[in-house]
């Protein structure tokens, strides 16, 4: 069997790692039946920080195929993937096209492979947050109605499905395969000190308190266009940030081009800059980002996996969202993340809530570390059904 996996943003390289080592092992211990894996890197996000640099830490070998599609508009980036993954397809023949997450290369790709009369299977199918505005919706919505094999991670994504009308025996119940790359990399991130990742990292280079920092502080991640687009929007969500937060504690953000852009186009940069208690770091791997999730009285972000990740550790989270394709991250349904949107008012009151809770970790079903194997488990036994 040859499958072709398919890597385009960041997210999606830390749901593919556990997807290989899964086929290495499948190979170690089947010999004679063996699955020839093709790694297809279509180059969205292109630069070494966003995509080199995770591959190497993550131990994913180098892509087969890179497309180098880079930046561009949602209609640039959809087309030319097609245009050249097509070409792809055609050259290998594969049995399989498995794409993960909602990125534009998972739409693109699922579509190009049925053109090409090629089975998709979606890790990471079912979720849904009902807000078309999101290109990512879209990206889910068409990629699930083409796939002919839904790996769901949570029971909520399995609803969807059916309610949309999915054949019961496409979807198959795997559970969370970014929990599996925290289960890989667990140790090696809780090794690492806070003050190295820090001083390794920093962006504002000011003399603070490394080791003061360790003992308290809160964790920020923005980047969506809804938080930071918009002066109007952007600049009270700064000022809560540098006359609140870090009142209280010191607020580490490893910040995105995007957001760093906007705040000097905005004429708050120097005042991000001048306090204190705000620490920038330029974009950090992956251990260096769980490990400060591991350790952080709260954290404040607008990413999807980080919902995830702060509800199997416990981080207390308030989600700059007013909607989630993950509520089994959510308080309501056991879990540690809570939305605040990006009004002020009420990411105050759930932020000086927040600061009374405990840890509390929950770990939903099937987010136990194995997900890639009954991911690719469910592939090969396709064919036998």
């Amino acid at each position: 069997m040859k499958i072709i996996s398919v890597v385009g943003a960041r997210p999606n390289f830390m749901k593919i790692a556990p997807f290989i080592k899964a086929i290495k092992k499948h190979n170690n211990n089947h010999q004679e039946n063996e699955v020839e894996h093709i790694l297809v890197h279509t180059g969205q996000h292109y630069d070494d920080k966003m995509s080199k640099a995770f591959f190497k830490e993550l131990n994913i070998p180098d892509a087969d195929i890179n497309l180098g599609i880079g930046s561009g508009s949602h209609a640039e980036q959809v087309g030319n993937t097609m245009i050249a993954f097509e070409k792809v397809l055609r050259d290998e023949k594969p049995d399989w096209v498995v794409v993960v997450g909602d990125v534009n290369a998972t739409l693109s790709c699922s579509v190009t492979a049925k053109k090409e009369h090629i089975k998709v299977c979606h890790i990471e199918a079912g979720l849904r947050s009902g807000d078309m505005q999101m290109p990512e919706e879209i990206n889910r919505l068409v990629t699930d109605r083409l796939s002919d094999l839904l790996l769901t991670p949570d029971t909520m994504s399995i609803e969807n499905l059916r309610n949309e009308g999915t054949a019961e025996e496409r979807i198959k119940f795997v559970g969370n395969i970014m929990i599996d790359t925290l289960e890989n990399n667990r140790d090696k991130a809780s090794k690492l000190g806070i003050p190295d990742v820090l001083a390794d990292n920093l962006l504002n280079f000011r003399s603070f308190n490394l080791q003061a920092v360790e003992n308290i502080f809160a964790l920020l991640t923005m980047h969506r266009p809804s938080n930071v687009d918009k002066k109007e929007v952007f600049e009270p969500l700064i000022r809560f940030l540098l006359d609140e937060v870090t009142r209280d504690m010191y607020l580490i953000w490893p910040i995105h081009p995007r957001a760093q852009k906007q705040l000097k186009d905005f004429g708050l940069w120097d005042d991000v800059m001048k306090n204190d208690k705000m620490i920038l770091l330029h974009p950090i791997g992956y251990h260096a980002m769980l490990r400060l999730n591991m350790s952080a009285k709260v954290i404040l972000t607008d990413s999807g996996g980080l919902q995830e990740e702060s509800t199997v550790l416990g981080t207390p989270c308030l989600t700059l969202r007013w909607n989630t394709e993950r509520p089994v991250t959510l308080r309501e349904y056991g879990g540690a993340s809570v939305l605040v949107g990006n009004n002020v008012e009420r990411i105050r009151k759930e932020y000086n809530e927040v600061l009374k809770l405990e840890r509390k970790k929950t770990r939903p079903p099937l987010w136990d570390g194995n997900t890639a194997e009954r991911c690719l488990r469910e592939i090969l036994a396709y064919f036998k059904i």
